[in-house]
């Protein structure tokens, strides 16, 4: 199976960000993707405001995606805003295509480096997979790479692949943390990591906002032994991976870390 991973930088408008995930669909499609993942916060940058465009479900734009994905006969992955608490939002991760409708609530608020996104953003609570052509992919968001139990559970329900989906801080040493992080989640796991990043605004010719997180590009395909498949750039760019569950199994033969795991 194909996966296609969408480096780009989303901005504040949500028709012109639209507009680029279809274009950026169709251009996966034709390369034969199966599962085309777009970075978190693709419905509006972080930087603008966002509880006066969080839009539940059946919303409009979540709408437009799903028919960008069924126009396209594929399944997508896409980071947008849905209504949380009162003055909140989630921040959501849309799966949809082929048959596929579900979402991920980020359950890891980014409450580090300066920043507290509890504030603004209320909590998912359950881990989130799904299951295309016997292939089962594992949901995260961004500050999620950093706590291993939510990989592991991914991996427990049956996961081969754990799509990460991001807008990664900028900052001394950020970099070398997502390099490693994206690797270790996949030796926790035995898992592909396919981690999918919003580029560098600068790289991409867009003016960010200033102090937020609005991503350093290095998106990776990593195996299922942490090695790194591919690396992207800061730049826009898509990367592909074509996964195969017979690598994760044989990894996991080899190296049966989840089998041999102990509850403490």
């Amino acid at each position: 199976m194909r996966v296609a991973l969408v480096q780009l930088t989303s901005g504040r408008d949500l028709d012109s960000n639209l507009e680029l995930l279809r274009a950026r669909l169709r251009e996966a499609a034709a390369r034969r993707a199966a599962v085309v993942v777009f970075p978190e916060a693709m419905m509006r940058a972080f930087g603008n405001s966002l509880v006066d465009i969080a839009e539940p479900l059946d919303g409009p734009w979540a709408t437009a995606v799903r028919a960008a994905a069924d126009e396209a006969g594929v399944v997508v992955v896409a980071g947008m805003f849905t209504p949380g608490k009162p003055g909140t939002v989630r921040n959501t991760l849309l799966v949809h295509g082929r048959g596929i409708d579900a979402h991920y609530d980020k359950i890891h608020l980014y409450d580090a480096f300066g920043f507290k996104e509890s504030e603004t953003v209320t909590p998912g609570t359950q881990p989130v997979q799904f299951t295309l052509d016997g292939v089962t992919f594992g949901l995260a968001t961004c500050y999620d790479v950093r706590f291993p139990a939510l990989f592991t559970a991914n991996a427990s329900a049956g996961a081969h692949v754990q799509l990460v989906c991001a807008s990664w801080g900028a900052g001394p040493g950020k970099a070398a943390q997502w390099d490693l992080l994206v690797r270790s989640r996949a030796v926790d796991t035995t898992s592909y990591v396919l981690a999918c990043g919003q580029s560098d605004p600068a790289a991409a010719g867009v003016e960010a906002r200033h102090g937020a997180p609005t991503g350093i590009g290095r998106s990776a395909v990593v195996g299922p032994f942490g090695n790194l498949i591919e690396r992207a750039g800061d730049a826009p760019e898509i990367l592909y991976a074509d996964i195969d569950t017979e690598a994760v199994e044989e990894a996991r033969r080899t190296l049966p870390v989840l089998a041999n795991r102990v509850p403490l």
